[in-house]
């Protein structure tokens, strides 16, 4: 699944509004107008973006990158639960997990369970609500760490479905 994808399916899961779009991306530390924004959220004309570039890409159409959506997902945590404090010894601003190869799928699984301070029971409900059947075990190997011997990499079907269980959730 693109980010942009993403971006759209979660934007309207939780009903944001453009201009919270733009502090959400302000507090996960990147400068975004509301035009661009807007950008963000327009898919490609033709619908076919699986190997896209940036010329590739409409005038219309910003490309959001992984850096950028995991930057929205952070802010998105900011925005929901407020800022931490770092505890002593931890980094101010810790090292995006997008650049360890990690699927962007699995981030956002991990990231909307802080935001919205999911259980696994939460997310196990919220997947059943859009049809999708899990285990503790299969959620728990898709929330561990890349190179954890039991680490499960989440496909695009699953984190669809993820998406389409929070909508249902949070606007049905």
């Amino acid at each position: 699944m693109h980010n942009h994808d993403i971006l759209i399916r979660l934007r309207y899961a939780l009903d944001i509004k453009n201009k919270d779009m733009v502090e959400i991306f302000k507090l996960g530390d990147i400068e975004v107008t509301r035009e661009e924004v807007m950008q963000m959220l327009t898919k490609p004309k033709d619908g076919f973006y699986d190997e896209y570039d940036e010329d590739d890409m409409d005038d219309e159409c910003i490309k959001c990158n992984n850096t950028m959506l995991e930057s929205f997902l952070n802010g998105l945590i900011i925005f929901k639960r407020g800022k931490q404090e770092p505890k002593p010894g931890q980094p101010v601003n810790p090292a995006p997990t997008a650049k360890i190869k990690e699927s962007m799928n699995n981030i956002l699984l991990k990231k909307m369970k802080i935001a919205l301070t999911l259980t696994s029971e939460d997310m196990i409900d919220i997947l059943e609500e859009a049809g999708v059947m899990i285990t503790k075990g299969e959620l728990s190997a898709i929330l561990r760490k890349v190179g954890h011997r039991n680490y499960k990499e989440c496909g695009d079907k699953f984190a669809r479905n993820f998406l389409k269980g929070l909508a249902l959730r949070y606007r049905g």
